[in-house]
């Protein structure tokens, strides 16, 4: 699963609030839906994310291993 949990974190670093994102950078609010609920995202959304934050992507996303279900 991939979390993007560290685009939180990220966030908080940069003091960037959600709010500049869609008033500044013209982040739409979907995404950030997106974001919060780890739903996927295109690479150049992703891209588009490490270019406004000037970051590595490690900075906004995780994979995180499942156990499969049986």
């Amino acid at each position: 699963m991939i979390s993007y949990e560290p685009f939180y974190s990220t966030l908080k670093q940069k003091g960037l609030s959600t709010y500049k994102l869609i008033q500044q950078y013209g982040v739409s609010r979907s995404l950030l839906d997106r974001l919060k609920h780890n739903k996927p995202i295109s690479t150049v959304t992703l891209n588009d994310l490490c270019v406004i934050l000037d970051c590595p992507v490690e900075d906004i996303l995780v994979y995180i291993k499942e156990e499969p279900t049986r």
